[in-house]
């Protein structure tokens, strides 16, 4: 693909689907680009090098080498857009189309060897989500989706689970501001251990969007999470016949910092509980 000929093509996508398509193919070309700098990373890898941005949050060479890595490729993609990254490596400076960046979903998870982890890119339009790609770094999948396109992974179809809530796996994530979700996680835990199917924690806010997205979990919820941990997968479960909110059941939750996704049958069970 030419890059010329795809940002001509973008520069008016407001209503071309085919458009978004293409361009949700060359970003899934870079994220499996810096999926694969990551895994090659991961094999030579010291925590020697590891920064704590907050009480057990943390940051790597790795995430870093990722996020320039994206950025420099998206630039020339789509020259006009600004940047939302969690690493600070570009800025959004009010430009009509932005690109949210998380170089590395599941730091603590890389860091230990623990899958998953992952690369995630979204494309906004203001409040709108355009284009959202999640790639794998352990298994390599990339699920991937565009703004009426239906949701994707590896070329095949998503579509959510259609469990209720006695039958329905839940993932409750454990964000890093423990003391202010502390009474929120032990109400959550409350409600549904032993009422729901059961309850899993896995350390990667974009990966559990898309597990909700394919059937394997039926909810995902957390707090205190930024635009780049949601962002994409998000756009992929509501692609895929999913409902994604924030806790307070509002369906703008782009500037927010909580989300709740699920299949259509529970979600309303899932806010209650909050």
């Amino acid at each position: 693909m030419q890059t010329s000929n795809l940002n001509t093509q973008t520069s008016n996508l407001n209503s071309q689907t085919s458009n978004l398509e293409e361009l949700t193919m060359a970003v899934c070309r870079i994220a499996r680009e810096a999926t694969n700098y990551i895994a090659e990373q991961r094999r030579t890898f010291s925590d020697e090098r590891v920064e704590c941005k907050h009480a057990h949050d943390y940051v790597s060479y790795v995430d870093k080498g990722s996020e320039h890595l994206i950025v420099d490729a998206l630039r020339q993609l789509l020259p006009e857009a600004g940047f939302i990254t969690e690493e600070g490596t570009a800025a959004y400076s009010h430009e009509q189309y932005c690109w949210v960046v998380d170089p590395l979903d599941g730091t603590t998870n890389f860091i230990h060897d623990y899958a998953p982890y992952c690369v995630s890119i979204a494309l906004c339009r203001s409040h709108e989500i355009l284009v959202g790609v999640v790639c794998e770094v352990t298994t390599g999948h990339c699920y991937y989706a565009w703004q009426g396109g239906g949701a994707w992974r590896d070329g095949k179809p998503l579509h959510v689970a259609a469990h209720n809530i006695g039958d329905a796996l839940l993932c409750l994530q454990l964000p890093y501001n423990s003391d202010a979700y502390r009474p929120t996680i032990h109400r959550l835990i409350d409600t549904f251990y032993g009422h729901a199917a059961s309850i899993r924690m896995i350390g990667s806010a974009a990966m559990a969007l898309c597990y909700v997205a394919e059937g394997t979990l039926d909810g995902y919820m957390e707090q205190y999470i930024g635009q780049w941990d949601y962002m994409a997968g998000a756009l992929i479960v509501a692609e895929a016949g999913g409902r994604v909110t924030d806790y307070a059941g509002n369906t703008d939750f782009t500037q927010g910092n909580s989300v709740v996704a699920a299949n259509t049958l529970i979600h309303s069970d899932l806010l209650s509980a909050i």
